[in-house]
């Protein structure tokens, strides 16, 4: 005999009996009616902001949530959690902040929903960290939700985008482009919401969560403004109070073959390596063991299938204006790279979601053939050896080559390496050595976009290789590798990195190396001493002090995930 459901399971305790006739006063205030004390509580997590285009229009679209849980016959409460904008503080001491607020995202979404006790939630998020630490939050309370993505930006005139503006730095720098045209690629780069335009961190991650099962099919790949996204949150309250009454939580979704469904889609879009790092993140919360090797066991069987930017040609409106992604996981389906009969917030399997999706139309060359992909196996390749015992991520699409040998140029921070790539400082050959970045050392792990976009506008993009305990931006390209593992702050084998080394990168071969003895290694180690804390009080000292290592999802709790195997 199927267990009956309570919908209202968490809310009675706050608002049922007279005890609690104090909490239903205070709710009258907000509005609410006799009717709705007896109605599932269902919260509303906005990251609406106006520090950004990604999440300026979030109130609006939560709104439209709230509409779809009352007429499902559900109570909203809307509420407010936070956002950083990536593109604005990268390359200042603001950037941060920005790992730091997937944690609180996470944490404030869990306070909000276990004080209220909400039966349920949606949560709405645009920037890059929204979207992790909302996916974390669902996986933490494990009580019904779905996550909708606020969507991606409109192109800006001549199909430019956020990246077109960094990479015009460096070529204003380099002498290649006035100033004059420099302010008119700024002038012209964004044109209004949503987020970064191409296959980015914020589009990838959206993806991610579609693929895992989180979102509604098709929410990943819209646009941030137009009907068809207002009526995904509208469809997305509904379906929480729907959950709410059947009893499916995150966790029932949120199994290890969900996530690595989520991996495949991430590889055959050619995603950001930050993909790697909130994956690894949201698997800790869903209590799922994931670490880097899964990755790679995955990418060797999975073809990079989408010409998307930053290495393609296309952006991601470009893609939705042909299907999104969902045909896309139709013909990965279809050649048994995903696993069918994981459950979604739809209620049915990813096979039964994806029954009468149509495939692309002839003719499209933004996603190719099996039979033609663009690399036959992951860009996303980790990387171990002296230089990484606990391991690295490179993103390798096959135009930057597969090593890269030279010597390193060694910088403590990303402000330093920025200068003198600028500077002119920097040559063919050098291998970029940026540290102290880590999640513990920066702290935060900032993303090195200012540097990479740099090399990229002054023409080393095929000449120079950057190594960093820091990480990329989903708009990061050439060849670079991040997530250097242990990182410098707790004296990693980077930190006993000198100018002059030679550094050996191996992508075929998955090898980070330094040319140097053990015993010299060892020599250095002796006399290496920890480098001053950047922060001494706030949130950046109190984040420093807890966070655990980039191979791990560099999160802020140690419980150890059970393996599950379903």
């Amino acid at each position: 005999m199927k267990k009956s459901i309570d919908p209202r399971g968490y809310s009675r305790i706050v608002m049922d009996g007279a005890r609690q006739a104090p909490s239903r006063a205070m709710l009258r205030a907000v509005g609410f009616r006799d009717e709705d004390f007896g109605r599932p509580q269902i919260g509303v997590a906005s990251t609406w902001g106006n520090v950004t285009p990604c999440n300026m229009h979030i109130g609006d679209l939560a709104r439209e949530a709230s509409v779809g849980v009352d007429g499902a016959g559900g109570k909203s409460v809307l509420f407010n959690t936070i956002t950083v904008s990536d593109g604005i503080s990268m390359g200042t001491p603001g950037m941060r902040y920005s790992l730091v607020s997937r944690e609180l995202i996470a944490d404030s979404i869990e306070a909000v929903a276990g004080a209220a006790g909400f039966d349920g939630f949606v949560a709405l998020g645009g920037c890059d960290k929204n979207m992790p630490g909302c996916a974390m939050a669902m996986a933490r309370l494990n009580r019904p939700a779905v996550f909708v993505y606020g969507g991606t930006i409109r192109p800006g005139a001549e199909r430019r985008d956020i990246i077109s503006v960094f990479e015009a730095v460096g070529a204003n720098a380099a002498g290649k482009l006035s100033d004059a045209g420099l302010l008119e690629i700024e002038r012209t780069a964004i044109p209004g919401p949503g987020s970064c335009g191409g296959m980015y961190t914020a589009n990838t991650m959206a993806s991610a969560i579609e693929a895992l099962g989180l979102s509604l099919p098709g929410s990943s790949a819209q646009e941030a403004v137009g009907e068809e996204k207002r009526r995904d949150c509208r469809r997305a309250g509904e379906a929480v109070v729907g959950l709410v009454r059947s009893g499916l939580k995150p966790r029932d979704i949120l199994t290890r073959q969900a996530f690595e469904n989520a991996i495949t889609v991430v590889i055959a879009l050619g995603g950001s390596t930050n993909a790697v790092l909130h994956l690894l993140a949201i698997a800790h919360e869903a209590r799922v063991r994931l670490d880097l090797d899964d990755f790679t066991r995955i990418g060797r069987r999975v073809p990079v299938l989408a010409d998307l930017k930053p290495s393609g040609r296309y952006l991601m409106s470009e893609l939705i204006a042909i299907g999104g992604i969902q045909p896309l996981m139709k013909m990965l389906l279809a050649a048994g790279l995903l696993h069918p009969d994981c459950l979604t917030v739809t209620g049915h399997t990813l096979r039964e979601n994806l029954e009468n999706v149509p495939m692309y139309m002839s003719g499209q060359d933004i996603v190719r053939p099996l039979s033609n992909p663009l690399k036959k196996d992951s860009h996303l390749v980790v990387l171990y050896g002296n230089l990484a015992p606990e391991g690295a991520v490179a993103k390798i699409t096959g135009k930057e080559g597969e090593r890269f040998a030279g010597r390193a140029r060694v910088f403590e921070g990303e402000e330093r390496a920025t200068q003198a790539i600028l500077g002119g400082r920097v040559r063919a050959g050098d291998v970029v050595v940026i540290r102290r970045e880590g999640p513990r050392g920066g702290p935060g792990m900032r993303e090195m976009l200012s540097p990479t976009s740099a090399i990229t506008g002054r023409g080393l993009g095929a000449q120079v290789a950057l190594i960093t305990d820091g990480r990329f931006s989903g708009g990061s390209h050439g060849f670079v590798v991040g997530h250097v593992s242990p990182e410098a702050a707790v004296g990693g084998p980077i930190a006993l990195l000198r100018h002059g080394d030679r550094i050996r990168i191996d992508a075929a071969r998955r090898e980070l190396h330094v040319e140097l003895p053990a015993a010299e290694l060892r020599r250095r180690r002796a006399a290496w001493r920890p480098p001053k804390p950047y922060a001494q009080s706030g949130v950046l000292a109190k984040y420093a002090q807890l966070v655990g290592s980039a191979s791990r999802g560099a999160v802020t709790e140690t419980i150890q995930p059970r393996r599950r195997h379903s």
